[in-house]
């Protein structure tokens, strides 16, 4: 008999009359806003108008949500588009599912466009928003506890995760505990962001280097965290498709670090750089 362990919640929405209020989504918005207000801070000191990050943010937060939607459904197709599968359940963004890499790619984008309309440097604005975007990768990966969703291998330690009957996997229904992914992903990506901004205070990181940083070691924790979980996923040469892309990332984020220490590309901005003739004094503690 297991001592201990980790409970799940007995539900993931709760209804205010008709209209459902889900976990889920409020942990991914939840994550939306600690990103945006740590950017701010960072974005401000480094002497820049905080009210710029909520411009790209409009461009760019759409954007990673749509994409992280696309690459969750192309990569699991069989649930949309397979025998017995519903389109429709593509757009139920609320149940579950957006791909790190996808909102990544496709939020870049809406931050370039809203860079661009800005006139702000992409590569500054990147590092800037590195610590946070693993600080909402931290907060989100908590909708996945509410909907008792992609969790790992059974285990018997205290820390498993019980999960619910209904939410088992068809190969172990009469196991009720396994790894809590989620937990390790969510304490793995704060320790990223605590890494991130203590890099940039003890070293002289050049443009583009916080993001690459970002990019290489959080795909460090990603893959072994990936490597853990059971749910049904493409494989090659007997690794997910999920820790494939963890290797390629990691790999090209390695790179760019090297090249760009190599070729010595400019300094980042850091908290007492004056890069805006429009600096905003209500924030200009160092983050």
């Amino acid at each position: 008999m297991q001592l201990a362990y980790l409970p799940s919640p007995a539900q993931g929405v709760v209804h205010l009359g008709p209209l459902p209020l889900r976990a889920y989504a409020f942990c991914i918005i939840l994550g939306i806003f600690v990103a945006v207000w740590l950017t701010r801070r960072r974005w401000a000191a480094r002497g820049r108008d905080r009210h710029e990050v909520d411009d790209i943010a409009i461009w760019a937060v759409p954007f990673g949500i749509v994409g992280g939607r696309l690459y969750h459904v192309i990569t699991s197709p069989d649930a949309y588009f397979g025998e017995g599968g519903d389109p429709w359940k593509a757009l139920r963004i609320w149940e579950g599912g957006l791909g790190i890499w996808g909102a990544v790619a496709l939020g870049a984008l809406g931050a370039w466009i809203g860079c661009r309309r800005r006139g702000v440097s992409l590569l500054d604005f990147a590092d800037a928003v590195a610590p946070g975007l693993a600080l909402a990768q931290a907060v989100g990966r908590w909708g996945n506890w509410f909907n008792q969703e992609l969790y790992g291998r059974p285990t018997t330690l205290p820390w498993g995760l019980k999960i619910d009957p209904a939410h088992r996997p068809e190969a172990s229904p009469d196991v009720a505990t396994y790894h809590p992914t989620f937990l390790y992903e969510s304490l793995w990506n704060i320790g990223v962001a605590l890494l991130l901004i203590w890099a940039g205070r003890r070293f002289a990181m050049k443009r583009g280097q916080t993001f690459a940083l970002y990019a290489a070691v959080y795909t460090v924790g990603r893959f072994w965290i990936e490597y853990l979980r059971i749910d049904a996923a493409h494989t090659f040469a007997g690794l997910r498709l999920n820790d494939w892309t963890s290797i390629t990332v990691f790999s090209v984020a390695v790179v760019l670090l090297v090249r760009s220490t190599r070729r010595g590309e400019g300094q980042a901005p850091t908290d007492s750089d004056t890069v805006s003739a429009h600096p905003d004094p209500d924030e200009k503690a160092r983050v």
